[in-house]
């Protein structure tokens, strides 16, 4: 079980790296891809959940497609945090929170984190 969170949390690390190396405006230094993903991972699991059920109505409004600005604004919030993971801006990190979004989706079909091994 650690060994495939610890696969999935290096695969995160790939994807903000891969997203750092397409959108223009997002740079990143190798430390900051690291405590960066930390640091995100632990705002996703205390202060999204609060934030999707306070914007829940929107959202359903929206049919779910506010949650591509809650997760921009998780990714906004880790660049103005920690030093070397810097977004130029919210728009730049809606979009960099949907590029990741996708490379994880993505790489979770080409990796199995249960047996720690390649599909």
């Amino acid at each position: 079980m650690v060994q495939g969170w610890i696969l999935r949390w290096l695969l995160n690390i790939l994807a903000i790296v891969i997203t750092a190396a397409i959108i223009p405006a997002f740079d990143l230094t190798p430390w900051a891809a690291v405590v960066g993903s930390i640091f995100l991972g632990v705002i996703n699991a205390v202060i999204r959940p609060l934030l999707i059920l306070l914007t829940l109505p929107l959202n359903l409004l929206t049919l779910g497609l506010f949650t591509f600005i809650i997760n921009g604004f998780m990714l906004w919030v880790t660049s103005i945090t920690i030093r070397g993971f810097d977004i130029d801006g919210f728009g730049w990190a809606i979009l960099s929170a949907i590029l990741i979004s996708i490379i994880s989706f993505v790489i979770s079909f080409i990796v199995d984190d249960k047996d720690f091994k390649f599909k």
